[in-house]
């Protein structure tokens, strides 16, 4: 359990003991002695306080002061402001007495990571500049994203690092990092934090820390002591679920036995033109297709012509889940990919603030002002200025609502550098989304006509369309086919050509992908828009998943099962959803955060208490999944040799040194190795190579030196290029 009082003694007490709290023995450079009585601006990242200071900046130049390696801003404006930068959060979640690995915890506190996380030591010095900096502030302003996550990295830092001035700090409120914005949300700051959405953000931390940490360690633990080897495994109330969404779909696909069933399509002659119309149903039997094509010889009769205009309206606007999904249909982008792409043209100023779940505009935003900036861009100045011609600017308006930032939109900014290929596509794509928003309804004409074929009916099916509307503003993104179809008109007659029989099967629903994934979670209310991506990632990294389309590997299948046999409701949506609905309630002042953990809490004690008492059982159901997971992640694929072992990355007991070698070369049947490169990380890729078949590895040495190798030392590719011979380290 967890509440303020028990966060506040034990953040303190770390504090106290890194140095984090003492103002009152605040070490102050030379810099910050003349620096007395000024506003400390806190952002969430570097790139922001960046341009926060540039925009609130109204006397001279922005003095940028690094302390320690650590970078803020002094500007001068009605008084000196300081704009000091986090580094995302620079607080977590740890159990108050939490050793590495043992559970059940069940009480936590709020500490700096660097003190609970590895790799986080920089952190230390970031948040020793915060309480310096804290000492002569006269006023206190989070500047810090809009949103749960947000606000509690400026909550945090200003509790903890600052000293506890919370309570008296006021808030800037923006969805774009543009100056005009900027300006106004410093100069409109809102009188307080909001502490009922804060209060949500940290129960909601906490019971994600709780339920992800006992979880996993118990199964980790239960693994370990069947297999006297580590392998992190990890579940939480929303992994599990998914997970389980996962391995339902890939039942039904490989459980799917195909049913044949039989089509019939007539080549029908209409004057000079030739067009092909389908039979209405589908046929059970070849017999049945063969004896009503016999019927369709000679002329056929129109028997009936539909025509039905319909009118498409705009998209909505793109809330982070849409853009997502579309990204990835256009794209193919991870969800992660796509989100971290967003933040980046946010902090460029050249979109909103991409975290929203909004699929509305409000007015405020300044429709006109944005299109007159795109007016002057390339990509975007005709349609820009045809939409500036309109006498009112009225956008098409989804349903969902984010109190924190509306739908994402270009702020009219044009990139001040070269984007990336992958940037540049999605911002051009989230500009011709908002600009298609403003258009009008597609107008297309759709023509059904039946045919009697001697009483075999047959459908011809086109489309035109009439009105391009908002098409126009999002192309290439949309594209509407045209299928024409010669006139006719009802009694007329057809001279049907010949009738071709097709033999097909029914197939099984498809596997997810990541974006169908995420559209699923969303719908079934489960994770956040901010965390969704992440939870995808995390079952990859787990191994419990695999591929575009996705598939459940055994390890994935064999933690689930555990889970459902011996607490089926950590991977139920029910539980998962109304603890995410008790979350939601904190922010609407019907809930309170201390009532939500603790009844998450007693939930959890006796899931845990079961896994502990079934660690043995448990550990023996995981040990075969975890050694086959392990042998999947060194296979390269199939001996080119002897065609019957596998070859697989191994580590010689006498030197040490890595190579691939042949499963029956253990069985001495076959002889086959191949050297590897010792240094970097290397990843079977599934892959043949081009030039001779043998399987291919990727070979990581760096962010930079990346390549592929191929196993087979006199691939005819390999000719004429430096030697990749390595010696035989078997």
């Amino acid at each position: 359990m967890v509440n303020d009082a028990s966060v506040q003694t034990n953040a303190s007490e770390a504090a106290e003991a890194t140095g984090l709290f003492c103002a009152r023995h605040a070490i102050k450079s030379g810099k910050e002695a003349m620096l007395s009585e000024y506003v400390l601006v806190i952002t969430e990242k570097p790139d922001a306080a960046r341009r926060i200071a540039a925009a609130l900046n109204a006397q001279g130049e922005t003095e940028r002061i690094v302390d320690d390696g650590v970078p803020y801003y002094v500007v001068q404006r009605d008084s000196r402001i300081l704009v000091f930068p986090a580094l995302g959060h620079l607080y977590t979640v740890t159990g108050v007495e939490d050793h590495s690995g043992t559970y059940p915890v069940f009480d936590v506190c709020w500490v700096p990571r660097y003190m609970a996380e590895r790799g986080q030591r920089q952190n230390r010095k970031w948040l020793e500049v915060a309480s310096r900096l804290a000492a002569n502030a006269k006023e206190f302003v989070d500047a810090c994203d809009y949103d749960v996550e947000g606000s509690l990295v400026g909550y945090c830092i200003l509790k903890y690092a600052c000293g506890g001035k919370e309570k008296e700090a006021k808030r800037m409120k923006y969805s774009t990092l543009t100056r005009q914005e900027l300006v106004e949300s410093y100069e409109k700051r809102l009188p307080h934090l909001n502490f009922h959405q804060i209060e949500s953000g940290l129960a909601r931390h906490e019971v994600d820390w709780l339920y992800g940490v006992n979880l996993s360690r118990a199964l980790t633990d239960a693994a370990r002591s069947a297999t006297g080897k580590y392998m992190m495994l990890s579940t939480g109330r929303v992994q599990g679920p998914t997970l389980r969404f996962l391995a339902s779909r890939e039942i039904r696909v490989k459980s799917f036995v195909p049913t044949p069933y039989w089509t019939l399509k007539a080549t029908l002659k209409v004057g000079n033109s030739v067009c092909e119309a389908m039979h209405s149903t589908r046929l059970q039997t070849k017999k049945e297709a063969e004896r009503l094509s016999a019927l369709c010889k000679g002329n056929a009769t129109v028997k009936n012509v539909r025509l039905k205009k319909t009118y498409q309206p705009p998209p909505a606007p793109f809330n982070l889940g849409i853009l997502q999904t579309e990204a990835y249909r256009l794209f193919g982008l991870t969800p992660m990919q796509t989100l971290n792409i967003a933040q980046r043209l946010y902090l460029d100023a050249l979109i909103s603030y991409p975290r929203t779940d909004s699929q509305k505009l409000p007015a405020t935003i300044g429709f006109k002002n944005i299109l007159s900036h795109l007016s002057h861009s390339i990509d975007f100045g005709e349609p820009a200025r045809e939409l500036l011609e309109k006498e009112t600017l009225t956008p098409m308006q989804g349903r969902k609502e984010d109190s924190a930032h509306p739908a994402i939109y270009p702020t009219g900014n044009l990139p001040e550098k070269p984007l990336r290929s992958a940037e540049r596509d999605i911002w051009i794509l989230i500009t011709k989304r908002f600009m298609s928003a403003f258009g009008e309804p597609a107008v297309r004409l759709s023509v059904e006509i039946e045919i009697d074929a001697h009483g075999v009916e047959f459908c011809l099916k086109g489309v035109e369309t009439l009105v391009e509307g908002w098409t126009r503003f999002y192309k290439p993104f949309v594209q509407f086919e045209d299928k024409l179809l010669p006139q006719l008109e009802k009694g007329q007659k057809v001279e049907v050509e010949h009738v071709t029989i097709g033999k097909e099967f029914t197939k099984p629903p498809p596997r997810y992908t990541p974006a169908s994934l995420l559209k699923k979670m969303e719908r079934e209310g489960i994770g956040t828009k901010t965390t969704r991506a992440g939870i995808i990632q995390t079952l990859y990294d787990r191994k419990y998943i695999q591929g575009e389309r996705i598939s459940v590997t055994d390890l994935g299948f064999t933690v689930l099962t555990v889970l459902m046999k011996n607490c089926p409701a950590i991977v139920s949506v029910s539980l998962t959803r109304q603890i995410e609905e008790a979350v939601e309630k904190i922010q609407e002042e019907i809930e309170t955060h201390d009532n939500v953990v603790k009844g998450a809490t007693e939930a959890l004690r006796p899931v845990i208490a079961t896994l502990k008492e079934k660690k043995a059982l448990i550990g023996k159901e995981l040990s075969q999944a975890i050694m086959n997971a392990r042998l999947t992640e060194k296979a390269v694929g199939t001996c080119p040799l002897c065609m019957e072992g596998k070859l697989i990355i191994l580590t010689s007991k006498k030197t040490g040194k890595r190579f691939v070698g042949c499963t029956n070369y253990f069985k001495q049947k076959c002889r086959n190795t191949s050297p590897l490169p010792q240094r970097g990380f290397v990843k079977p890729t599934q892959k043949k190579c081009r030039a001779c078949g043998w399987p291919t590895v990727r070979v990581y040495q760096g962010k930079r030196r990346v390549w592929t190798l191929c196993l087979n030392p006199e691939c005819p590719a390999k000719e004429g290029k430096k030697s990749n011979a390595l010696p035989n380290l078997q």
